[in-house]
């Protein structure tokens, strides 16, 4: 765990009220002290459902401190278009695609973040809830 700057966690849904609905679920979850930056960005530009590489860009943007930035998805064109950036190298330096499901993939890396974990530990607890039963 790392006592500088925090992993940044952008949800990238195709829809803002989900984008923005999880980013508060997550931080509410997190716990007191320092929360992990989250940023939705969900929607396109005018409000409508769909994917926005710049809604993307300025979410990665805003949450980048410098200890990497962890990409949750949750469906279709938004993983094409967070694999499209991350190939053109358009995200910042340490930006990773995130294979989880997205409610809990997402309350587990910014928990596993505001904790201080680095960029693998973030990826690699979200992805584990996958494994997270409810019956």
């Amino acid at each position: 765990m790392s006592a500088g700057p925090l992993v940044g966690v952008v949800l990238v849904s195709h829809s803002a009220a989900v984008a923005e609905s999880v980013a508060e679920l997550a931080r509410g979850l997190a716990g007191r002290g320092a929360v992990a930056p989250v940023a939705p960005a969900g929607g396109t530009a005018d409000g409508g459902l769909g994917t926005s590489a710049d809604l993307i860009l300025a979410a990665a943007s805003a949450v980048d401190g410098g200890a990497g930035v962890a990409l949750l998805v949750d469906l279709g064109s938004s993983v094409l278009t967070v694999k499209s950036l991350l190939a053109e190298d358009e995200l910042p330096a340490g930006s990773r695609l995130v294979d989880a499901p997205f409610v809990e993939g997402a309350v587990a890396a910014v928990v596993a973040a505001s904790a201080g974990a680095d960029l693998e530990a973030v990826v690699a607890v979200a992805a584990e809830a996958y494994a997270y039963r409810k019956a």
